[in-house]
C-alpha cells in the first residue's frame, strides 16, 4: 500500500489554500477572470434514480489458498476488502466492501491432474462426496473469508457455482465438451437440492445464510478448453434449473433469492445477440409471454445480472450499449440491473490491454470510468469485481499475490482503492441523485449518491491530463462538505481537509476523488 509523502501532502493542501484565497469575496466562488476555467457541479437530491444494493467481489480461486495462510496475513486481506474502519488518521483500513460472493466448487481440486484443469489454482473443491454424503470441513479457505467478511460488517452473501458437481456432469469433468452444456435435464432437480443443500449445509456450519444464489455463470460461453470450471447452458435450460432451484429452496424453507443469468456480456440482456437462444434474457425469463417466463417465482429476485467484459471501450460506444440495456429494462416493471462481473479483460480497443499486472493508477482510472458508466448509464444496482485476490501477471485483481499455497506478500493496487471510492462510501440502500455540471467535460466524469443516514456523497474521476477547478453546491446553496477521499498516483483512498470545498477544490489530473457533506 502506497501512501502521500509529507511533502505531497503539503504542496496538495498549499493548492488548496491558495484557490481558496483566490475564491475568497466572489459570489460565485471563483475570481472573474478564472470563471471560465470553473465546473460548477450542482447536485439535486429531490431528483432520484437508482438505489444502489451492495458493491462485492468474489473469493473465486485464491481465497481457497489464503483463507489458510497466517493469520495476520489472511487478517490483513481481509481488512483490505472489507474494513469500513480507519486509523487514527482517518485513513480508511480497507474498502468496506458490502456483498462477499462464494464460488461453490465442483470438485475438480479433488480430481487433482485427472480434472483436465491444469491450473491447480482454477481447480476447487466441493462439499460433496462421491457416495452422497457431504463434508462440511471442505472449502476451509473459502469459509474463513466468510466469516472475515461478516466479522467486518459485511450482511449480504452470494453462492455461485461455475459448474454442478464433477458426479453430475455428463463427462464427468468440471467443464464442457463440444459446446453442449455438461448437465443432463435430468439432473437438473438433483443439482437443485444439492444447491440447496450447501446453503443449509453452510448455514449450520458458520451461522451465514446465503442472501443470494446464482446457479449459472456466463451461460454464452462454450467452457471447453479446460481452463476452468465451466458449462453453457440454453435459455430453456436455465429457466428449467431455475423453477427446480425454487422448489428446492421452498422445500428446505431457506429465504435465499435466486439470481439470473449472469450473462457473459450485457448485449445478450437486451438484444439478439449472436449466440441463438441463449440471449435477449430479459425478455426471455422476465417477460409473460416468453416461454421460458420465471418472472412470478416467489423467490427470484427482481433483478437480473450480467457482466461488463469486451463492452467497456469505447467509453462512448460503452456508454450507448448501456443506455439501451437501460431502456429495456423498463420494459418489466421493478426489475433491477446487477453488473455482477468485471476485470480488465483484452485489449480494450487499444485502450488499456488485461495483460501484466499494474498496480498503478492508468487501471484504476479504467477501472473508475467502467464503474461510473455502469452506475449512470446502465442504471446499475449492484456493481461486482471478479476475482478479489489474483496470483496472476494480469488486471484481474484488486490485491495480488505470490502464487504460493501457504505463505507469501500480497501488496494492494489502484483497482482495489479506485472500486473504495464507491463501496467504502456509497452504502447499501443508498440512492443516486442527480448532478449538473454547467460544463461536462469528457475527462471529468460525476456522480452523486444519497446514503440512507443522509449523507450526500459524490465521486469525481479526472481521468485527464490537466487539473479541474470545481465549485460543488445544491440548488438551495446548503450544502456542507464534511470529508475528502482521494485516489491518485501518490494516495491510496486518502483523506483531506476539504471543508472548503463549497468554495473551490482542485481536481488532480489522474484522479478520484469522494466528497461527503450534508445539505440542511
Amino acid at each position: 500500500m502506497s501512501n502521500t509523502t509529507t511533502s505531497s501532502r503539503a504542496l496538495f493542501f498549499a493548492g488548496l489554500t491558495s484557490l481558496f484565497l483566490a475564491c475568497k469575496g466572489s459570489e460565485t466562488g471563483v475570481k472573474k477572470q478564472e470563471s471560465d476555467n470553473v465546473i460548477t457541479l450542482t447536485v439535486n437530491p429531490a431528483a432520484t434514480f437508482q438505489t444502489i444494493d451492495h458493491f462485492g467481489a468474489s473469493d473465486a480461486w485464491s481465497g481457497q489458498f489464503v483463507g489458510n495462510w497466517p493469520d495476520a496475513k489472511r487478517k490483513a486481506i481481509a481488512d483490505l476488502l472489507f474494513s469500513q474502519e480507519a486509523d487514527a488518521n482517518g485513513q480508511p483500513k480497507g474498502i468496506g466492501l458490502s456483498l462477499w460472493r462464494f464460488n461453490i466448487g465442483a470438485g475438480t481440486a479433488e480430481q487433482g491432474a485427472q480434472s483436465g484443469i491444469g491450473d491447480e489454482w482454477r481447480r476447487a473443491e466441493s462439499f460433496l462426496n462421491n457416495d452422497g454424503s457431504y463434508d462440511w470441513n471442505k472449502q476451509a479457505g473459502q469459509v474463513w473469508f466468510l466469516n472475515a467478511a461478516k466479522e467486518r460488517g459485511v450482511n449480504e452473501f452470494l453462492a455461485f457455482p461455475n459448474s454442478p458437481p464433477v458426479q453430475f456432469t455428463v463427462n464427468k469433468k468440471g467443464y464442457a465438451s463440444n459446446g453442449k452444456s455438461n448437465l443432463a435435464p435430468s439432473e437438473f432437480p438433483k443439482f437443485a437440492n444439492y444447491l440447496a443443500d450447501v446453503i443449509s449445509g453452510v448455514k449450520n456450519k458458520t451461522g451465514i445464510t446465503f442472501n443470494h444464489i446464482s446457479p449459472v455463470n456466463e451461460p454464452q460461453w462454450d467452457w471447453s478448453d479446460g481452463g476452468q470450471e465451466g458449462t453453457p447452458f440454453y435459455n430453456n435450460e436455465i429457466a428449467q434449473i431455475t423453477k427446480a432451484l425454487s422448489s428446492a429452496l421452498i422445500s428446505q424453507k431457506l429465504p435465499t433469492k435466486i439470481d439470473i443469468a449472469e450473462a457473459g456480456q450485457i448485449d445478450y440482456l437486451y438484444s439478439e445477440f449472436n449466440k441463438q437462444d441463449r440471449q435477449n434474457q430479459i425478455y426471455a425469463f422476465f417477460d409473460k409471454a416468453s416461454p421460458n417466463y420465471v418472472g412470478d417465482l416467489p423467490n427470484l429476485s427482481r433483478s437480473i445480472s450480467g457482466h461488463s467484459y469486451f463492452t467497456t471501450s469505447p467509453f462512448r460506444a460503452a456508454a450507448e450499449k448501456r443506455t439501451k440495456l437501460a431502456e429495456k429494462l423498463k420494459s418489466v416493471e421493478g426489475l433491477k440491473y446487477w453488473m455482477s462481473e468485471y476485470c480488465i479483460l483484452g485489449d480494450n480497443d487499444g485502450e488499456i490491454n488485461g495483460n501484466g499486472k499494474d498496480l498503478g493508477i492508468d487501471p484504476g482510472i479504467y477501472v473508475a470510468k467502467v464503474i461510473h458508466n455502469d452506475l449512470v448509464n446502465a442504471g446499475a444496482s449492484a456493481w461486482h469485481w471478479w476475482i478479489a485476490i489474483s496470483p496472476y501477471d494480469y488486471k484481474d485483481g484488486l490485491i495480488y499475490i505470490d502464487k504460493n499455497k501457504t505463505d507469501g506478500n500480497f501488496q494492494s493496487s489502484k483497482m482495489l482503492w479506485s472500486l473504495g471510492q464507491f463501496s467504502r462510501f456509497v452504502r447499501p440502500g443508498a440512492v443516486r441523485t442527480e448532478i449538473i455540471s454547467n460544463k461536462p467535460e469528457n475527462d471529468l466524469l460525476i456522480s452523486s449518491y444519497k446514503n440512507t443516514n443522509g449523507e450526500l456523497v459524490t465521486v469525481l474521476i479526472n481521468s485527464g491530463t490537466q487539473t479541474r477547478d470545481v465549485v460543488i453546491k445544491t440548488g438551495q446553496n446548503n450544502l456542507t462538505i464534511t470529508k475528502g477521499y482521494q485516489t491518485s498516483a501518490t494516495a491510496d483512498m486518502e483523506p483531506f481537509d476539504i471543508t472548503a470545498a463549497t468554495s473551490g477544490l482542485k481536481v488532480s489530473p489522474r484522479s478520484i476523488v469522494t466528497l461527503i457533506g450534508t445539505a440542511k
